[in-house]
């Protein structure tokens, strides 16, 4: 059985380091043997919730699209950054507008059951660690099964290289852990 796992970061930035960790992790579970998607927000723009918004024209068509995505893919590989020591509004936004109930279908349908390893860089000497506990909490709440092992990486613009690798031998080889541990559930709970 071949994991399909979505990456992403909950980051908009070009250059963001949450974007170059989240691609330095599928790489290595595409290395351990899952078929990784790797997608940027800023591909799928929405407005912030706003229920009359909802009932008014119903889901944003981007929501929808990030809705069917998460439901295809057994499991998700996250970088999330921290912004003013809290999960990032666009992807508490995502996550808000992915759980709406959509006619028959449960707004729980695209979370239940989906393996999620996550992780984080930061400039700061924190690693963003209390956005990873926010995220991790919410994830949890919508019913996933979130890995145990997580990475964090401080002064993370100083561990990348020019070609998005990690040249810090550390972290990298933290995030294949990262990166094996969740293809190895997803194959545990999907065999």
């Amino acid at each position: 059985m071949t994991p399909r796992l979505l990456a992403f970061a909950g980051s908009l930035r070009t250059e963001s380091l949450n974007k170059k960790l989240a691609r330095a992790g599928a790489d290595y579970a595409r290395a351990a043997g899952a078929d990784v998607e790797f997608i940027d927000l800023r591909d799928f723009p929405l407005p912030l919730f706003d229920e009359d918004l909802e009932t008014a024209e119903g889901l944003p068509p981007n929501a929808r699209r990030l809705k069917d995505l998460l439901i295809s893919h057994h499991g998700f590989l996250l970088s999330c950054p921290e912004y003013n020591g809290s999960i990032p509004g666009v992807l508490k936004n995502a996550f808000d507008w992915i759980s709406r109930q959509h006619g028959d279908e449960s707004g729980l349908v695209p979370y239940d059951g989906k393996v999620v390893a996550l992780c984080s860089a930061s400039p700061g000497q924190f690693a963003a660690l209390r956005s990873l506990e926010t995220t991790r909490n919410t994830l949890i709440h919508l019913g996933c099964w979130v890995v145990p092992k997580r990475v964090a990486v401080p002064k993370a613009h100083e561990v990348f290289a020019p070609d998005g690798t990690l040249k810090d031998d550390h972290f990298r080889k933290q995030l294949e852990l990262v990166a094996q541990t969740l293809v190895r559930t997803v194959r545990a709970l999907h065999t």
